[in-house]
């Protein structure tokens, strides 16, 4: 398969912290020549049978999909699985216990917040929630625009949900040979999303990588919203020394929020062996 294919593997719906629903999005990225999408919500798969019917019906290949939120070395860093059985109780489980401490942790951010004379922010970022078992920065991020205390999420980001900051608190979410078990076991590829994000040294960078690889991780994203020019370069290479699979996706969540489109991405370098050719037989 070639490399010149418009997929986008890395999206999010209202069943996490997107603001579309899953036919929406398949209908945006459908419109915007995706050829091959997956749906990738947080920590939860309840979308993808929705995902999947509304691509078939516009004549769009899907891949099951999903975002797993791992710790690793203090932070937290983002395992997208790929082509899997969304039937597959283990990893169902898997997330489920991933999922469980949202709301303590949200209930600690608006204590937080209050704290700096932001009231009622728990009861406010519950009205931008789709599944209330996914409250997450994002939702507190919506509401703080929507009352006029920022003007956008970014800047909600930076003034008050960061490490160091009034809302912000920790988590400890699934461990990384967790995460990529659950989506191997399935009977998919586990991906690292959008490495360059991560704020690691170049020994963490690499411990991460060779880890990830010793637990059966095979795939990394190398062209993604949050990836430069530069980065794409940088993160090819970096597959190709690993022996990993390259991906590409936007990481799209919302048309008001989100920089990068479904389906405007470059298209992978040439000198990467993309996952759709190792899940070639999971595409529906």
């Amino acid at each position: 398969m070639t490399t010149l294919l418009n997929a986008d593997l890395h999206c999010h719906s209202v069943v996490s912290d997107g603001t579309l629903t899953p036919e929406a999005l398949a209908a945006r990225a459908h419109a915007n020549g995706v050829e091959l999408w997956a749906l990738t919500d947080h920590d939860e798969i309840g979308g993808q049978y929705r995902a999947a019917a509304a691509a078939r019906e516009l004549g769009m290949k899907y891949l099951t999909g999903v975002e797993v939120s791992v710790t690793f070395v203090g932070q937290t860093v983002h395992i997208v699985g790929l082509g899997f059985d969304a039937d597959d109780e283990r990893l169902a489980n898997g997330l489920r216990q991933t999922r469980g401490g949202r709301r303590e942790r949200a209930m600690e951010m608006a204590d937080g917040l209050a704290k700096v004379g932001i009231k009622g922010a728990f009861e406010g970022a519950l009205q931008f929630v789709g599944n209330p078992d996914l409250i997450s920065r994002t939702h507190f991020a919506r509401f703080l625009v929507e009352t006029g205390v920022c003007k956008e999420t970014n800047e909600v980001f930076r003034k008050f949900l960061t490490e160091g900051k009034p809302g912000f608190v920790p988590h400890r979410w699934a461990t990384l040979k967790d995460a990529v078990t659950w989506i191997k076991d399935a009977g998919g590829m586990a991906v690292i999303a959008h490495p360059a994000r991560y704020k690691f040294t170049p020994n963490e960078e690499f411990a991460l990588f060779t880890e990830f690889k010793a637990h059966g991780g095979q795939g990394v994203e190398v062209v993604t919203g949050s990836h430069t020019a530069a980065e794409y370069v940088i993160y090819a290479d970096t597959a190709n020394e690993f022996g990993l699979a390259a991906s590409r996706g936007s990481d799209f969540h919302s048309p008001a929020e989100s920089h990068t489109e479904l389906g405007t991405l470059p298209f992978l370098p040439g000198n990467v062996t993309p996952v759709w050719e190792a899940l070639a037989s999971r595409i529906q």
